[in-house]
Formats: structure tokens, C-alpha cells, sequence
């Protein structure tokens, strides 16, 4: 038990000269459930009545709140609305190019629902305005007696625009409407009437936004109405005068070649020159192709033109006269030339070729006529072309104006006739414009209360709770220096645990020291363990034990430590250096006529001072007579001087000194020794006390080792607060020698 006791209470770490905690275990969690589950456990009763009374709290509250009514009602707002007269858009309303568009016009239209125009006219549609109903349900007072109407009206707005919230659905173009009142029917008519007022409100501004483009497009008509009628009658006059005779289309396109002018229509000595020169190139063409007909049929081999061999008759009689040569050739190859078939068959062929030359000779005559008379067309329309050419310059030249002042009046009636329909539309589509906003849920009279929810205040109230108890656990648990458990050690004061002390039960101290076999002779030998390794060097030479409060167990625990090391075979020196209420003395059961005090002031030397006990190797100097100031004493250099002899002579010197808080004893005493023990005692209510005398130790800079945990009580303690619970399980048994 001793080996496995000093490793688990082994130092884990150290203050270094200048007072910082230095962590060894640099791996170790930052976050402790089970620490955090014993703060828990050892508050549980102040959480459980923090808790208790919050959730009270929020029931009697509930109960005590006036029940309150929410109706909803959907409505779906779209981005473009019907197109009732043509497929236009308006550009007010054209679909949102991208979704930064949508969004941004979907936030407008909730900001225009939110808004105090909307309230405004819900409150003139309902007649809210000074109706003591409405402020009764609102849970409001009435309006003041003798208030202006304009006062009137402002209180009942800021009671509509404080209880209707309108939001949008995620991921959608639904918004829903929402009134909260104390009447539920009162509710769902607000809701309803707001939601019908903001598409009327959406109607009305459309119709307000088109009305100064109709008063602006009617004067804009009647001055262009002006202009075309003067227009045309300048037209008309210079006509006349000019002797013009036009052919014009309003709708013709300009042409500004000699094909048509700038009004869109022709002159008719144009219209006639455009005529006959489409004429004359037709001729040309047809006298072009006959002379090359003629030139091919007036060769020497009449038969083979192609105009020829191309008619029909002229391919006949080749046939009849191949089939009747044939005919020839074979009567020729039975009989003689004189022979009568041959004869025969012979004049048949040359009657057949004599029908051929002249077939052949009335195509040729039949070409030269059509060739000549396309010559006779060309010439004739050449020279009725060569006419009109002097007329149509002529007139081109009074046609300039002609066409200026045409295409002034061409103008002015493409921009008459586009703002007359213009107009027409816009007086159209103000009366009938469809709305881009419709009712999907009308807003219903609401059965349950939307408010108080007893289960949301409930779990409200829980949460509260536990979030107030837990600030105050915390408050506490920061402000608490009380070592309730060994790890407070490590946890509230920075220290290593060199060892952890039971308490006595049913003995005392003394006599659980004399046992060997005790829980208490056992801890003792884990901390004898602990300090044969607290440094690097191992045992320290002068180990000074003190404590932030007397009565901690801290001669004690000296005692122990000297008799513990002794047993090992090191040469001890217990000193006893609390010269206010020395107790060594007491404990050893011997005479305290002389000590530290006669050493310290010259009157005895270490010899004289220096007495032995029942325990081999342990020495004790007791504290001797109380000096008038021990302070003096303990500063005055002589104690460095005892120490180092001491040291010299000894293995190991323990001082037992006073306790830290409120003398200067121990925090000068510590700083001349090797190492120092700060005894705790378990479960005491401090008050800062325990953090205050550590910075007093700090300030001079010590190496204090770690501290002791006396007067453990595992049991009552209990197995939620510390993992030593249950230590004492394993004990010697009276029947049994281990």
C-alpha cells in the first residue's frame, strides 16, 4: 500500500521561484464532466429550489395572464400581375431579374404590410378610431377625455402597427398576417380587413401612378393632332399648286431612290417611267433570245438547228422517213432499181424529205418574224422611255418640297396614331388592372389562446432556473476556498496532494499514530512516500509544515512525517517553531522548560535544547518558554544558523510552525527552508482565508512542495464528490494480519 500510495500522491506540481503554478499534465482535459457533476450534486438543493420557485412563478403567472387571441391570414404575392388589354409589361411590374430582385422586392411588400399607411386605412375601414371595444380588447386604456381627434387617431395607429406582425414564408412568395387581441373575433376581422386593404392599397396605387401619364399623353395628343392637321394641309397646298399628282401610302416604306419619296407613295409619271423601263428590260431580254433562235436556225445545215429537230412534226417525219428508207434497202436488196416496189419505196423517201425541207424552212420563216418583231418592240418602248425621262426629271424637281412636307406629315401621324393608342390603353387598363396580390387563407376566429401557452412559460421558467442556479453555483463555487474533497487541491489552490488524512474515529490522532495497522498510520506512510520524491534531489534537508489556520492538524501531521522517516532509517530533527501555542510538547508527553525560544536568544546551545524520544533516530527540540515577540526571534538570523547546523548533524529538520494567516512567523521561516508542507483541513469554511495565506507564502518566494488533506471523511462525503471515496474499504481485518 505504502509504494502505490506515495506514486498516486506523488507531486504533480510545483511553485517555481516566482510563485506560478506550473501544470505538468499538459495532456489533461480541459473540461471535467465528473467535476462538473459533483458542483452539481453538492448545489443540488439550491438548484432544485431556484427551479422550483421559477417554475411556480411562471404558473401562477400564467394563470393570472389575460388570454390572448392570434389570427393569420396567407396571402401570395406575386412579382408581375395579369396582363389583361395586350402582352406588354408594365415595367413596374416586370418578373425580378434575379433573386437578389425577389428578395428584395418581396422584403418592400412585408415592409409595406408592417406599415402605418395600411393601419391607417384598416382603422378608417373598421372604425377603430375611438371605439372603447378596440381598446378593450387591445388591453389598452381609452383615449383621454377632452383628446384632440389628431391624438385620438395616433393612439389607436400605435396600438394596430404594435399588434400586427406580417412576415414572409422561407422559400416563398406566401405572407402571412397576424393580429393579436383579447377577442378573437375582433382578430380574425383586423386580419382579414388587412390583408383586403393592402390589395386594394396595391390597386389604388397602380391606378394613382397611371394617372399622370394619361394627363401628360392627352396633351401631348392634342398638340400632335395639331400638328398633322397642319401638316397635311401644307401637303395638299403645294400640290395643287405645283400641279403634283401623288399616289400615296401611308403606310409604304420610304425609299429614297428615284422608286418612291419620303411620303411613301409615287408620282404617276414615275409610276409610269418605273413601268415602261420594267418593260423595256423585258424586251430587251425577249429580243436578245430570239436573235440567238435566228442566228441558230439561219445556218447552212437548216436541219440541224435545234429549233428544228425540237418540233414535233420534224421528229415525226424522221421517224416515217428512217422507217421508209429502210423499207427501201431491203426491197433494193431482193430486186433491181427498176423493180416496182423499189421504185415505190424509193419515191415514198423522197416525198417524206421534201415534207421535212419544208417543215424545216416554215420554222425558219416563223423565227425571223418573232425576231422582228422583237427588235420593233425594243426600239418602240426605247423611245417612249427616252419621253418620259424628260418628263420625270422635270417633275422631281417641284417634288423636293413635296416630299419635305410629306414627310413631315408622315411624321406626325406615326407619332399621333402611336400616342392615341397609347392613350387609349392607359384609360383601358386604369379601371381593369388585375392585382398581383391574392388571398390564399382568409384569417379564421382562433379557439385556443395564442398566448399565455402554460407549457412555453413552464419551460421558460425551467430554463430561467437553471441558468440563475447555475450563475449562482458558479458565484459560489468561485468564491468558496473551502478544500471539501482532495481534488479541490489540485483545483482551487494550484498545490500538489501530497497525501490525504482520515479522520480518527472513535481514538485519537495520537493513538491511531501508535498503531501501525490504522487508516491514519497508512495515509501518513503515503505521504513519508510523497516527500522522498518532491524534489529532484529527493528528500529536502529542512521542511518547514504549516497551515492557513491553527487547529488543522498541522503538529500532527509534523509528528507523523518525523516518525514516519525515522522508521526509514533517516536521522530526524523536529522543531518545534510556534511560539505563540506550541502543542509539540503535548503531544510528545514531555517538558517544554527550554527549547527554540532559550535557543534562539543565546541563553541554551543546540545540545541543551536537543532531546531524544522512544523513536530511534528522532530528535525534538520543543518550543521552549513564550518569548514576548516571536518575530524578532524567527527574523533575527539566528534560525538560519540553528537550520544550517542542524542540517549538518541531521538527515532531515521539520519545523512545526504557527499558521500562516496573521503572523509573519511562517512566511519568513519559509523562505529559509528547503520546502514547505501546507496542511488543510477537509470540509472548513474558509472565506478566503486558505487563498490569502498562499499569496502571503508566495510573496517570499518558497518551494512548497504540496499540501496535506487532513480530517477526510469519505463517508460523508459520499462516491458523487471524489474518487478517494471508498479508500477506506481496504483496511487491516482485527482476525487477520494483512
Amino acid at each position: 500500500m505504502n509504494s502505490a500510495s506515495a506514486d498516486h500522491y506523488a507531486p504533480r506540481s510545483k511553485l517555481d521561484v516566482d510563485g506560478d503554478h506550473e501544470d505538468i499534465y499538459e495532456d489533461a482535459p480541459s473540461f471535467d464532466l465528473r467535476k462538473l457533476l459533483m458542483i452539481v450534486r453538492a448545489n443540488l438543493l439550491i438548484i432544485g429550489l431556484i427551479v422550483a420557485i421559477s417554475v411556480a412563478l411562471a404558473f401562477v403567472t400564467t394563470l393570472l395572464m389575460t388570454p390572448r387571441y392570434t389570427a393569420q391570414a396567407t396571402v401570395q404575392i406575386n412579382n408581375q400581375s395579369a396582363q389583361v388589354l395586350n402582352d406588354q409589361q408594365d415595367p413596374s411590374q416586370s418578373e425580378a431579374a434575379s433573386p437578389q430582385d425577389t428578395d428584395r422586392f418581396l422584403k418592400t411588400q412585408v415592409a409595406i404590410l408592417n406599415s402605418r399607411a395600411i393601419a391607417e386605412r384598416v382603422a378608417q375601414r373598421l372604425r377603430l378610431i375611438g371605439n372603447p371595444s378596440f381598446y378593450n380588447a387591445m388591453g389598452a386604456p381609452a383615449p383621454k377625455p377632452g383628446a384632440s381627434n389628431e391624438a385620438i387617431r395616433e393612439y389607436t395607429l400605435s396600438l394596430l402597427v404594435k399588434a400586427e406582425l406580417a412576415d414572409m414564408v422561407p422559400a416563398s412568395r406566401l405572407a402571412t398576417i397576424s393580429f393579436t387581441s383579447t377577442d378573437p373575433q375582433l382578430s380574425a376581422k383586423i386580419a382579414n380587413a388587412w390583408a383586403n386593404e393592402f390589395i386594394q392599397a396595391n390597386l389604388q396605387r397602380r391606378y394613382d401612378s397611371s394617372a399622370y401619364a394619361r394627363e401628360f399623353i392627352s396633351g401631348q395628343l392634342a398638340e400632335a393632332k395639331a400638328k398633322l392637321e397642319q401638316s397635311e394641309r401644307d401637303l395638299n397646298a403645294y400640290a395643287r399648286e405645283a400641279g403634283l399628282i401623288h399616289l400615296r401610302d401611308a403606310n409604304a416604306p420610304t425609299t429614297p431612290d428615284g422608286g418612291g419619296d419620303a411620303s411613301g407613295g409615287s408620282s404617276v409619271t414615275m409610276s409610269s417611267l418605273l413601268q415602261i423601263n420594267t418593260a423595256l428590260n423585258q424586251a430587251q431580254v425577249n429580243r436578245m433570245a430570239a436573235e440567238q433562235r435566228w442566228k441558230a436556225i439561219s445556218g447552212p445545215n437548216l436541219m440541224s438547228a435545234p429549233e428544228v429537230l425540237a418540233n414535233p412534226s420534224i421528229a415525226s417525219l424522221l421517224t416515217n422517213r428512217a422507217t421508209a428508207q429502210a423499207e427501201l434497202e431491203r426491197e433494193r436488196a431482193r430486186h433491181l432499181e427498176d423493180y416496182p416496189s423499189v421504185q415505190q419505196a424509193r419515191a415514198q423517201v423522197a416525198a417524206i424529205s421534201q415534207q421535212l425541207n419544208a417543215v424545216a424552212l416554215t420554222i425558219r420563216a416563223s423565227v425571223k418574224q418573232q425576231y422582228d418583231a422583237a427588235v420593233n418592240a425594243e426600239q418602240k418602248l426605247q423611245a417612249d422611255l427616252a419621253t418620259l425621262k424628260g418628263s420625270t426629271l422635270a417633275e422631281q424637281d417641284l417634288s423636293v418640297r413635296y416630299n419635305l412636307l410629306a414627310r413631315e406629315a408622315d411624321t406626325n401621324r406615326s407619332l399621333y396614331d402611336g400616342l392615341l393608342q397609347r392613350f387609349k390603353e392607359l384609360n383601358a387598363a386604369a379601371g381593369i388592372s388585375a392585382s398581383n396580390i391574392a388571398i390564399i387563407d382568409a384569417a379564421e376566429v382562433p379557439n385556443i389562446p395564442s398566448s399565455p401557452v402554460l407549457i412555453n412559460n413552464l419551460l421558460i421558467a425551467l430554463l430561467a432556473g437553471l441558468v440563475l442556479s447555475g450563475l449562482i453555483v458558479l458565484i459560489r463555487y468561485q468564491l468558496d476556498d473551502a478544500v471539501r474533497v482532495p481534488e479541490d487541491v489540485e483545483d482551487k489552490l494550484g498545490l500538489s496532494l501530497l497525501g490525504v488524512i482520515p479522520t480518527a474515529e472513535d481514538t485519537t490522532p495520537s493513538a491511531a499514530l501508535a498503531d501501525p495497522k490504522s487508516a491514519i498510520s497508512e495515509s501518513y506512510n503515503s505521504l513519508r512516500g510523497a516527500l522522498l520524491y518532491s524534489t529532484p534531489n529527493g528528500l529536502p534537508r529542512t521542511i518547514l509544515v504549516t497551515s492557513s489556520q491553527p487547529s488543522e492538524g498541522k503538529s500532527t501531521t509534523s509528528l507523523a512525517m518525523a516518525e514516519g522517516l525515522a522508521r526509514l532509517g533517516h536521522r530526524v530533527a523536529l522543531l518545534d517553531v510556534d511560539m505563540r501555542r506550541p502543542a509539540l510538547h503535548a503531544v510528545i508527553g514531555i517538558a517544554n522548560d527550554a527549547g527554540m525560544s532559550s535557543l534562539l536568544t543565546a541563553q541554551h546551545s543546540i545540545d541543551d535544547v536537543l532531546r531524544p524520544t522512544a523513536h530511534e533516530n528522532l530528535s525534538v527540540i520543543t518550543s521552549g518558554p513564550i518569548p514576548p515577540s516571536p518575530t524578532e526571534l524567527i527574523s533575527s538570523g539566528r534560525l538560519n544558523a540553528v537550520l544550517q547546523e542542524l542540517s549538518a548533524r541531521f538527515d532531515v529538520v521539520i519545523l512545526d510552525s504557527p499558521p500562516v494567516l496573521g503572523l509573519a512567523d511562517a512566511p519568513l521561516m519559509s523562505a529559509i527552508v528547503e520546502g514547505v508542507v501546507l496542511v488543510v483541513q477537509s470540509n472548513r469554511s474558509r472565506r478566503g482565508s486558505l487563498k490569502a495565506s498562499l499569496r502571503r507564502l508566495r510573496s517570499m518566494h518558497p518551494n512548497v512542495l504540496g499540501a496535506v488533506l487532513t480530517m477526510f471523511d469519505a463517508s460523508k462525503m459520499g462516491n458523487r464528490y471524489s474518487e478517494y471515496y471508498g479508500y477506506s474499504y481496504y483496511r487491516y481485518s482485527p482476525e487477520t494480519n494483512g
